[in-house]
């Protein structure tokens, strides 16, 4: 659906996109995501049309968005970070106006109107000033004239960035739908959208894709070895000295004490182990009774805090 090959961008030595290669299939929703000043903005505005890459390749549905601008653009819809709403049109008015911008055929236009208003539930503010409307309103008609007419790819610029909490569940309930019959790719640095909506993600640092795949293959392939978070009745150091003998236990971590006269411990196992077991059986013989055993996981931001803080390809 969009192939990206070595895509490059400068702002005179400033390099904001370097090198840039993925591929993006029909019927997901992808998320682009990074640190502010990562180059997501800037790939999804050459992706559409609104900036030229200083080197490299975008196609849209097999066209060139350089030699075949209007062929690639009828394909995507686009809500940038900002939407470019008009104040003084109604929302009714303003989505006509996108809609003959956009050159959709004149009969089927009211038609597609009427559609992107009841699919981002904004008819009820149909004849209401845009200046007038609430900022999470003003997103919906944003996102209303990004689905007009049906494109077959919706890219959306950091879609919740101000919007109140009620408001951001909407907006991703909506995207969700969206991705039912859209191939989606929204841009964010809130990872919990990202974990949220989407079924694939490209993370992005220093305009370096650094990882591609399903949020759920980056979290197990990133975990690495099995950590237990453990508290025990016992010294702390007399606990972590025993524990380190087990055969199992690559590492044994003294954490801040909570409870008075407990040992509160991370054992990271060797690789390819499961250490729960002997750990059990070890505090039993030692005599040191478990309070509390639990295994730990890494999150989508500790991964992507790996991932950001090292040069490297794309895993």
């Amino acid at each position: 659906m969009i192939e990206i090959n070595h895509l490059v961008k400068k702002y005179g030595s400033h390099v904001a996109v370097d090198d840039l290669s993925l591929t993006v299939e029909p019927g997901k929703i992808y998320g682009f995501l990074g640190p502010n000043g990562a180059g997501k903005s800037t790939t999804m505005n050459i992706i559409t049309g609104y900036l030229a890459a200083t080197a490299g390749e975008v196609r849209i549905n097999g066209f060139d968005v350089v030699a075949q601008p209007e062929e690639a653009k009828k394909c995507v819809g686009y809500l940038p970070e900002l939407p470019p709403l008009y104040m003084d049109m109604t929302v009714k008015e303003y989505l006509d106006f996108a809609a003959e911008l956009k050159k959709l055929q004149k009969s089927l236009r009211a038609g597609y109107v009427k559609e992107a208003m009841k699919i981002t539930q904004t008819e009820e503010v149909r004849g209401r000033l845009i200046r007038n409307l609430s900022k999470g309103y003003r997103q919906r008609v944003g996102f209303a004239q990004a689905v007009l007419g049906y494109p077959e790819i919706i890219i959306l610029d950091e879609p919740t960035v101000g919007l109140d909490p009620k408001q951001i569940i909407e907006i991703r309930d909506l995207i969700k739908e969206l991705g039912k019959k859209h191939t989606v790719i929204l841009s964010s640095h809130i990872l919990s959208e990202i974990s949220a909506v989407c079924d694939h993600v490209f993370i992005i640092s220093k305009g370096k894709l650094v990882a591609s795949d399903s949020t759920g293959n980056l979290l197990e392939q990133m975990t690495g070895a099995q950590e237990i978070e453990l508290l025990v009745k016992a010294e702390p150091s007399l606990a972590e000295t025993r524990l380190l003998q087990l055969a199992k236990v690559e590492r044994c971590e003294l954490l801040e004490q909570r409870e008075p006269e407990t040992a509160a411990v991370r054992i990271t196992a060797k690789k390819d182990c499961d250490v729960r077991e002997a750990v059990y059986h070890a505090c039993v013989n030692f005599d040191m009774p478990i309070l509390e055993m639990k295994e730990s996981s890494k999150s989508l931001e500790d991964v992507f805090l790996e991932l950001t803080s090292q040069e490297g390809g794309a895993r």
